[in-house]
Order: C-alpha cells, then structure tokens, then sequence
C-alpha cells in the first residue's frame, strides 16, 4: 500500500479546448480574490453577500474539519469494530439514504471486508422485495443494524429500524439465552446531537455516535457515517484520514491553477456556465463506485434556482459521436487498473474538442483524498454558479407529497396510490400514465407511441433520466445499461439513472431545482410479497408507490416532461418489454 503522506496531491490534467481562455480567467479571479484562504476561514461571502443566507452556510462547513476531527477517534472506532467481531457478529447493515448509505457503499465496494471481519450490506430502497432481500437471511441475533440519519427522522431508515427491530424481538424470543436479551444491542445510530431523541428505542441502543451538526449528510464521507462501517470492515481508518488531511493541506494552495480541489471546482463550474453542464465519469471499475458517490454530492449542491451540474455516472462507454456538445468528461483511473477501453475513448473525445479531466488515484486508500478533492470543488463550483451549495431547497417537495398521499391512504382505506390518473397506454404488460401535458391531449393509446409523443418532447440540451422504483438487481442494472444506451445513441443526449427512493436524497434536488432540461421515464412495479413496517398504517409497498406518486407530481407541478411505466409483477419482463418499446417508438419520426 503507497504511504498516504507520499501521495501524489497533483491538480488535475485538463484539456478543456475552446473553454481553457474562460478557466484560465476563473483561476486569476480565484487567485486575485483569495478563494482558497476564504475557504478554509470560512468565509461565506463567497457564496452570497444575503446575511440569512450566509449565517445558514455559515453552521454548513464542518467538513472542512472532519478529517482532524475524526483523527483522535480513530483508535475508538477500530476497538469499537473490534468487540463487534469479537462478540460473533458476521454482519452489518447501514440502514440510511442518500450521503448515509452512499459513501459506506464506495468504502465496501472498493476495498470488500477484510478477512476476520464483518460482511456489509446496504439498506437504502424502500422497495419490500430488497428490504426482504437484505434482511430476511440474516441471523438478527449475529447482525448489527446501523440506523443512519442526520434529522433523526428521515422515513426511510426509521422504516428499516422498525423492521429489523422487530425481527431482533422475535427472534430473542426464540432464543430466550442469547448473549444480550434486549434488541438494542444489536443496533447503533450515527446521528446529530440533537437528533438522537427522535430516533425510536434510542437509549436502548448499544452504540450512538454523534456527528457534529455543522457537516451536511452529502458532506459526511469521512465522519462517523463513513468511518463507523468502514471501521467493521478492518479498513485502517488512521491512513483514510490521513489521505484526506493531506488533500485538504494541499487546497489551501493560494494558486489556484495547481490546487488539486480548486482547479477542479473552476473547471466543471465554468464549464457549466458555458454550456457543458453534462459531467460524465469515465472511472475504472475498481473505483467505480465512486461515482455515485458524487454524483449526489454535485447533483444535490448545484441544481437549484435553475442551475447545476447534471453528474452523468454508470453510463455505457460509447463511440465518440454518441456525445453531444453539451459534454465534459472526467476520466478517473486507479494506478495499474485495466481501463477497460476508457483511455482510448477519453483521448478520441479530447482529440474531438471535448473537454476531458483526467485524475489518478495512487492507491484506493487515496479515496479519502478524492472525498475531500471533490467536496471542495463543488464548493467553488456552487461559487462560480452563483448559488448555495450547501441546501436542498427542493428536496421538501416530493417528501411533503409522499406524506400527504400516506395520510389520504390511512383516510381513505387504501386507495391505490400508484396511477397518478388514467392510463394513457397499455400493451405487452406495460401500462403507461402521463403528466398533463399528455393526458389532456390526443395521444395513440398504444406503448410505442406514446413513448414516441415523449421522447419527442426532449429539450435539445435535455438530459434523459430513469427513475426506477423498483428492487435493485445486477440484472436491472444490465437493462438500464442497455436502455441508457439505446436512448443516447439514438437521441445524441445523455443518459442518468436512479433507484426510488434513494434518489430522492440525491440527484432528486437537480431534477426540480436545476435547469428545466430533465426528460423523465418513472417506473413502478407491482408487490406480490408485500411487506408489513411493525407499528406503521401502511406497509413498504405502499410507502415506495406513495413515494413514487409524490415524485411524479412534484416533477409534474414543474411542467418537466415525464410519463410513468408500471411494469406489472415480473419488473424484469416490463423492462425487456420497455426495450423493445423504446426502440420501436425511437425508430418513428419525431419532431425532436
């Protein structure tokens, strides 16, 4: 393993073609205006000169600090995953959503469980067929259940908690001289302060670590959020953070030209600005996950008041003409990895005229460098876009829309809250509904050509977006790859992809906040084994369709273009039927 102190701290390698005049006036700016000292003193005028505004950024940027922060806790953290190990736990589970369950995700699939540790698992789909999936196997007895959630009453992970606690009751129940008789032994929080007393059982707990307020849940990678499972999994938690404090040692560079997280920020934040707003990884496979990762973090800090950056990760490699002019890439590579064809492309793209930045990571524990790289490049990008990168301004709308749905669904007995209105479509096992703007019109009534009446509504910058809320499966993922694909090489536009809810707590800012060039294809599906949240009026299947529902009508009240396709009981045979839909419906003449 490289020597965390030796690593190579290197701004990025750009090549931004006709935009390198326009980054090049940005680094003088950042450097005459002393971006990086403001920084790191905090500064919020860098972001607003509104005083409301700046005292809320102001309680925001603790991350500048987690790394320093976390360093006297590290020995705790590993005696803490040791006694777990020894107890005969084989199991844990991070129950949470978005930046909570996101950067534990990228710790596991980067560096998997040291052997003599805990195996580690993800809760973050509300989805019954994946909660039954990532629980219903396990020993509740042997596994511990780590309840994420910064406001303490996130729905989600209070759902998960509310299952596996009562799966814990029963099965002590069963076993009537376990090694701890009360369920609270096998769970743990990783919360605010202020925020644990909402959490259920919470004193019952066998571990509760408070995070400082002043750290965003997008911004938490290298707080208790990530170290916590990291610590189960035997990563050694001292050289993560010692990457990560020597990165933040190296963006205190004042010219900003050769700082690695400013350099960064002043180009995907003029890029934008200029039009190449659609951020696209290139990342090897054994860092890919990383993706995802910042993909929330630029999607959920940008997109507001009608701006943002559109993070394009996980979509297929493509021939160079598949991309539009509306592109820049990032070419993130792991030292001595395969790259898997994406050296060739990013040079055949830079050789095109598209803007490529090229970053290598020396060693995967140089993820924690690249945690804190990112999180202040989108710092100074929100900067450059002139907004606030640290709130969420619209994530509120599809929560309150989901809650209001649950409420009318206790009121009404049940109501099926998955149609938002009539069916605008039916054909091989698909039923489509549409938003207003076609339902109110003529339309074929057919699948194919009422895709074809949507696709045709797609901006020509627009951005084409999978909302699936459905059970995630490696097979899902193949067929969304080969959907994104069809979709982008027969529209030229570029391609994104979430699982419901947990986009939601992400990218779900940028498709109301940020600019209105989303393009929007909702899918649900039906739940033949529905199940039960202990001690909640509805079950986890009607969550996800409410949630599902309240999603549709907040994207809907912001006249964006989207159509929802119920797949039916078998989600796999629906989405090869919406393959073949789309093809046959992208293969008639639009006026797009």
């Amino acid at each position: 393993m490289t020597d965390p102190a030796s690593t190579a701290l290197a701004a990025p390698r750009l090549s931004l073609g006709d935009h390198a005049d326009v980054f090049q006036a940005a680094v003088e700016r950042a450097r005459v205006e002393d971006w990086a000292t403001r920084l790191f003193a905090g500064d919020v005028t860098l972001w607003t000169t509104d005083l409301r505004v700046g005292e809320a950024i102001a309680e925001r940027l603790g991350w500048l600090e987690a790394p320093a922060h976390f360093a006297d806790r590290t020995a705790g953290l590993e005696a803490f995953g040791d006694a777990v190990v020894e107890e005969g736990y084989n199991t844990a589970v991070v129950a949470g959503m978005g930046g909570s369950s996101l950067a534990p995700d990228v710790l596991h699939r980067t560096f998997g469980s040291i052997e003599g540790y805990l195996a580690l698992r993800i809760l973050d789909s509300t989805d019954p067929a994946y909660v039954a999936a990532t629980l219903d196997d396990l020993d509740p007895l042997r596994t511990l259940v780590i309840v994420a959630t910064k406001s303490g009453t996130t729905t989600e992970p209070n759902a998960f908690q509310a299952y596996a606690w009562d799966r814990a009751v029963r099965a002590l129940k069963a076993v009537p001289h376990s090694r701890y008789e009360h369920p609270g032994a096998y769970f743990a929080a990783i919360t605010d302060p202020d925020s644990a007393r909402h959490i259920e059982h919470n004193g019952d707990f066998r571990e509760i670590f408070l995070n400082p307020p002043e750290i965003g849940g997008r911004y938490s990678a290298l707080t208790y959020v990530g170290l916590v499972p990291a610590s189960l999994i035997g990563i050694d938690l001292d050289a993560l953070l010692a990457s990560a404090a020597a990165m933040l040692g190296a963006c205190r560079e004042p010219d900003a030209g050769v700082n690695p997280g400013l350099s960064l920020g002043l180009a995907i934040g003029t890029l934008a600005k200029a039009g190449r707003d659609k951020l696209t990884f290139l990342a090897d496979d054994e860092i890919g996950s990383f993706g995802a990762w910042a993909e929330q973090l630029i999607a959920e800090s940008t997109g507001k008041h009608g701006v943002g950056i559109v993070p394009v990760d996980g979509e297929p490699l493509g021939a160079v003409g598949a991309y539009g002019t509306d592109r820049a890439f990032v070419r993130l590579t792991l030292a001595g990895a395969d790259g898997g064809g994406r050296d060739a492309l990013a040079d055949a793209l830079e050789g095109a005229g598209h803007p490529v930045i090229r970053i290598e990571i020396s060693d995967p524990i140089d993820i924690g460098a690249e945690f804190v790289r990112w999180e202040v490049a989108v710092a100074i990008a929100g900067a450059v876009l002139g907004i606030d990168p640290f709130d969420q301004p619209n994530v509120e709308e599809a929560k309150q829309l989901t809650r209001d749905l649950l409420e009318r669904h206790g009121r009404e007995g049940g109501q099926d809250r998955r149609a938002p209105a009539e069916a605008i479509g039916a054909g091989d096992g698909l039923t489509l509904y549409g938003d207003a703007a076609l339902r109110l019109t003529a339309g074929a009534s057919d699948v194919t050509g009422e895709l074809a009446r949507h696709l045709a509504r797609r901006r020509p910058d627009a951005y084409l977006c999978i909302q699936a809320f459905i059970a995630p499966t490696p097979a899902r993922d193949e067929a969304f790859a080969r959907i994104r694909t069809l979709l982008r090489d027969q529209t030229g536009r570029a391609t994104t992809a979430g699982y419901g809810p947990r986009f939601l707590h992400s990218t779900g800012q940028l498709h109301k906040g940020g600019a209105p060039i989303g393009w929007f294809l909702q899918l649900t599906a039906d739940h033949p084994a529905d199940l039960d949240i202990p001690g909640w009026p509805y079950t986890f299947g009607q969550l996800i369709d409410a949630q599902a529902a309240g999603d549709f009508a907040a994207i809907e009240s912001h006249d964006l273009p989207i159509v929802r396709i119920h797949l039916g009981a078998d989600p796999d045979a629906g989405l090869a039927a919406l393959e073949r839909a789309l093809a046959a419906a992208l293969a008639m003449p639009t006026e797009a």
